[in-house]
């Protein structure tokens, strides 16, 4: 696995014209690309910085962002090319240490890692506002009250594990609730919340609740999912709790057109919810997890739910897993872990399980068990393997497209998923798109020539305020019995309805990335691995692509795929769980 770039020639933009010293032969190696280059260079001339080491660190602290890390270990980076002329390391450090950008706050050293200098605050206030949180006197709780409802909305659905957990929430104002797919997260917060309010009725009080998450279709998910739970609930439960939306971390926190990074909603205006619940917060990047504690109350419930196994964000940080790794062992943790899969079949569940302890030999036999819930398919050729299945499903959706039936052509898209690591390349999201398209064209006689055409699978790749549509949720183009095509989107609580023109953000969904498809399921998923050489193949992302099917899961790939992605873990430079421990 490489992280290094190959020059497609002399005009890649990821190559500056002329560079010279360690900055050029690194940026010809590959290792850092132009705009690290830039950054470094600007910033050494502002700080009269002319150490040529100096100016390689800072270049890689930029990468390492753009890699996901928010700090570069100098020690251990030259691993990545050992071939190359890197700095004597002792010399490097102390350079770094006594250079001018340093000094002059540009970056900052701590924790073993070298930081830009906003990545080191932003992860210094998330520790000091969650220690804030946890530190405080906890909440009053009603033991009596607690008890009578504990009883009342136990059910038959709730474990001793989750009630455990339900009832922990009560007593401390940050809980961070951690598990795998079906292990009942969600069955777990509708009892937090029904405990919570409760505790608010008992003392008169009436509670305002925000349901929150990354992308659209995992908060209309969680939406959909805790309402099932509430209707199992005793009415007067369900009347304490009211009716809660579920909505877009970026629309919590007030979406400002002005500012990618900044919201409404911060420490000089904070949200009005006396309880937060934050699901997939796997997803959740350093920065949009310092907006929400600083905007959150002190004397708010904040819950954060997710799995630590999955993916990390795009953005730079892995906050959640530094979580769990940084209050581990700790008095009064927050952390509460659920553990038993309620919902997965026994062999998905076998297969996730030799997955999450990093075992290759068990992940193969669970491939190869001969169950008619995991399938491996062991080719370097994937084009036979996934033709049917695809076609299958694009042309249900199709089918209830061409007759004008919105709700049935989008319920079709979550029965198969075709899962890929990669966006570009023979492996790519684009290529099996393109593809699926000329299968289904073959298959109906009816050659797809335009963007839009009716059964189009579409997934919205960013939020639009105006039109009420978010990242991640999914759709279809519907024909109309008056001959328009129509775009539908499912958002939450109902389908919305557009004309293709108005739509920019979308894209076709015959195939989606491993990214995309956190948050969301399907009862069957075909999960297609690039080569073993692939950067983007780790443990983490496998774990990911099988956990999202609900029935079953077939794995296309060779064996040496399969043996790269469990050994190759999702290594991430931060500080914050050493932070939380050692405070």
């Amino acid at each position: 696995m490489t992280e290094i770039f190959e020059p497609v020639s002399e005009q890649d933009w990821r190559l500056v014209a002329g560079a010279a010293g360690l900055l050029g032969d690194f940026n010809r190696a590959g290792v850092v690309e132009s705009t690290d280059v830039h950054v470094a260079t600007r910033l050494g001339d502002l700080a009269g910085e002319d150490d040529e080491r100096v100016h390689l660190a800072v270049a890689l602290a930029v990468r390492a962002v753009r890699h996901g890390s928010v700090g570069v270990d100098l020690a251990t980076v030259p691993a990545i090319a050992p071939d190359l002329p890197w700095p004597e390391a002792d010399g490097w450090a102390g350079a770094v240490a006594a250079s001018s950008v340093l000094v002059e706050g540009a970056v900052r050293l701590d924790h073993g890692l070298l930081y830009l200098d906003r990545y080191h605050r932003l992860e210094g206030q998330v520790c000091d506002d969650l220690l804030e949180r946890t530190a405080q006197p906890p909440p009053p709780v009603d033991e009596a009250h607690l008890a009578a409802a504990v009883e009342r909305v136990r059910g038959e659905r709730l474990s001793a594990e989750q009630e455990a957990a339900a009832v922990q929430a009560v007593r401390q104002w940050t809980t961070v609730l951690t598990g795998g797919p079906g292990t009942g997260k969600t069955t777990t917060v509708a009892r937090m919340l029904a405990l919570i309010a409760d505790q608010a009725h008992a003392r008169g009080e009436r509670l305002s609740i925000a349901l929150s998450a990354p992308t659209g279709k995992a908060a209309a998910r969680l939406q959909e999912a805790v309402e099932d739970e509430l209707r199992g609930m005793p009415q007067e439960d369900r009347d304490r709790i009211g009716r809660i939306e579920a909505m877009t971390l970026h629309r919590l926190l007030g979406w400002r057109p002005d500012n990618t990074t900044r919201f409404r909603h911060h420490r000089g205006n904070r949200l009005k919810y006396d309880v937060v619940v934050v699901d997939e917060c796997s997803m959740v990047e350093l920065t949009m997890m310092a907006r929400l504690l600083e905007a959150v109350r002190l004397r708010s419930r904040l819950v954060l739910v997710g799995d630590p196994r999955q993916l990390t964000s795009v953005g730079a940080g892995a906050v959640l897993s530094d979580l769990v790794a940084g209050y581990e062992g700790r008095p009064g943790s927050p952390v509460v872990s659920l553990t038993e899969n309620f919902r997965s079949t026994e062999d998905i569940k076998t297969l996730a399980e030799a997955l999450r302890i990093g075992d290759a030999d068990a992940v193969l036999t669970a491939l190869r068990g001969g169950s008619a819930e995991v399938e491996f398919v062991e080719t370097d050729d994937p084009g036979s393997a996934l033709r049917a299945e695809t076609v299958a499903s694009a042309l249900a959706v199709r089918s209830a497209a061409e007759a004008g039936d919105a709700a049935t052509a989008v319920a079709a898209l979550d029965r198969h998923r075709l899962l890929c690591a990669h966006r570009e390349g023979p492996h790519g999201v684009r290529h099996w798109n393109h593809q699926v398209e000329r299968w289904l064209g073959e298959e109906t006689g009816q050659e797809i020539w335009s963007e839009w055409y009716v059964g189009r699978p579409l997934l919205v790749t960013s939020n639009d305020y105006a039109l009420e549509i978010y990242n991640g949720e999914t759709g279809a183009a519907v024909l109309m019995p008056d001959g328009r095509l129509r775009a539908f989107i499912a958002g939450s609580g109902r389908l919305h309805d557009f004309a293709p023109g108005r739509l920019d953000a979308v894209e076709t969904m015959h195939a989606m990335t491993i990214h995309k498809s956190q948050g969301s399921q399907a009862d069957a998923v075909t999960v297609l691995l690039p080569d073993e050489g692939s950067r983007l193949l780790t443990r983490e992302l496998f774990y990911t692509a099988v956990t999202r099917a609900r029935f079953t899961v077939r794995v296309v790939g060779t064996e040496a795929a399969v043996r790269a992605a469990v050994d190759n873990r999702a290594q991430r430079a931060t500080g914050l769980r050493q932070r939380l421990a050692g405070a």
